[in-house]
């Protein structure tokens, strides 16, 4: 069961463990401090409630069941030690922005033509990821900033996934986040129907509604913090736009998640939750998107180990968050500003932070909003470029071939439009390759 615990700073964890990674700072007041080798005391922890929601789960990979427990008050203490945590922060963000995080521009909104779960650049570059030669396999802080990109004529978002530095996160390959923007006289988002393989698409909102169509004939809209999750499987298009009439604010995230080859050739499908179990403690709500945190898990369908979870802290909330060591995790910034393991990130930036974790300091400044991304590393390596996640340049071409003549990826009935056309191939041959650059 998730706990809260009294937050300790990073010379304190390092000071209780006999670390010399984290620069020495007080160390706590009380009995001497035990070794390294010992387990390290575990203060008194307050239990969490769950809502579960009913239904089947799901999920096709089953994790192993959690090698530590977290005690109840006056319990036995958990079994295992506390891994260290990493010395200093590193990231594509730069010093500066490593001490500050990165802000996002959300004051001054402005209108704007939203792109929803595609990638709707017209001179998309092929990312090759996957494999776990080069997954971090230890605690770390690294912060990745966005790199801004334009869909359309007045579209921009912040792309966190894939960055400069790091293409994955578990099976998590495509992330950006938009908005909030002020579309009270504008369409909203509008995108065409257009194609994906290889890969699940996530819709998530914190403000707005956005109409869900696609060519398997569903025809869904999602609310702030419902669940519309599409699997494509061997081949699906769909489009994506604000209803008629729609909310003045649109602020959320796309995510993509990749299929692993023996998933990757099933039955396209859409599913629709509207209401998702979560987690809660004194400050904190965690809603949990995707996969499981703390015993309560999602009616989405899973075919990786994965998490995802949205959580909101209350200002002054500062709690520790029981995370799975043999996952790598990341923590999207929504809104607010929240203070992972020590790090402001903001909203528009995301810290990665590695595998080995067996728990997650979190500590709000105000209110904050922000997601969880997590899973088992990806072993397969994959080439993503436009809509499409395959694993060659083969498949890619074909799926491109496909789509221009209409075949494999069906019908989206109901779209005011014409169907988005793919962009150019690049002249360089695809290669999939490791997980970062």
């Amino acid at each position: 069961m998730l706990r809260c615990r009294p937050h300790l700073t990073e010379a304190e964890i390092a000071a209780t463990l006999g670390l010399s990674r984290v620069p020495p700072g007080p160390r706590p007041a009380g009995p001497p401090t035990p070794s390294a080798r010992s387990p390290a005391p575990v203060p008194s922890a307050v239990s969490l409630s769950r809502r579960r929601i009913p239904g089947r789960t799901a999920s096709v990979s089953r994790r192993r069941p959690r090698a530590h427990r977290i005690r109840e008050p006056g319990g036995t203490p958990r079994s295992g030690t506390d891994r260290p945590v990493a010395a200093g922060v590193r990231g594509t963000a730069g010093a500066e922005s490593a001490e500050k995080g990165f802000r996002a521009p959300l004051s001054g909104l402005r209108p704007a033509r939203l792109g929803g779960m595609s990638n709707l650049d017209r001179a998309p570059l092929p990312s090759v990821c996957g494999g776990r030669g080069f997954v971090v396999a230890e605690p770390v802080r690294e912060l990745l900033s966005p790199r801004h990109v334009r869909l359309g004529e007045s579209t921009e978002v912040r792309r966190l996934l894939p960055n400069l530095g790091r293409r994955m996160i578990g099976a998590w390959a495509f992330v950006d986040h938009y908005g909030p923007d002020d579309i009270a006289d504008q369409p909203g988002m509008q995108v065409p129907p257009h194609p994906h393989i290889g890969l699940q698409t996530v819709s998530w909102l914190h403000e707005g509604e956005v109409l869900h169509r696609d060519s398997t004939g569903s025809q869904q809209t999602i609310g702030p913090r419902e669940l519309g999750l599409m699997t494509s499987g061997r081949a699906i298009s769909h489009s994506e736009e604000s209803p008629r009439p729609h909310a003045r604010f649109l602020h959320g995230a796309q995510l993509w998640v990749a299929l692993p080859d023996a998933h990757r050739n099933t039955d396209p499908r859409f599913e629709y939750h509207p209401e998702l179990p979560t987690v809660t403690a004194p400050g904190l709500t965690a809603t949990v998107i995707l996969g499981s945190l703390d015993g309560s898990v999602s009616p989405g369908t899973t075919y990786t180990p994965i998490v995802g979870a949205d959580l909101a802290l209350r200002r002054g909330a500062d709690v520790r968050l029981p995370l799975e060591p043999d996952f790598e995790y990341g923590v999207l910034a929504m809104s607010g500003e929240v203070h992972v393991d020590g790090v402001p990130v903001l909203p528009g930036s995301m810290l990665y932070l590695g595998c080995g974790r067996s728990e997650l300091p979190l500590r709000a400044e105000s209110d904050a909003g922000f997601m969880l991304l997590g899973g088992e590393p990806f072993a397969e390596e994959l080439i993503m470029w436009w809509n499409f996640v395959a694993r060659s340049q083969e498949e890619i071409v074909q799926a491109r071939e496909d789509w221009a003549q209409g075949a494999r990826f069906g019908e989206v009935k109901g779209y005011d439009g014409t169907p988005l056309p793919a962009p150019a191939l690049p002249e360089a041959p695809l290669r999939p390759r490791g997980r970062v650059r």
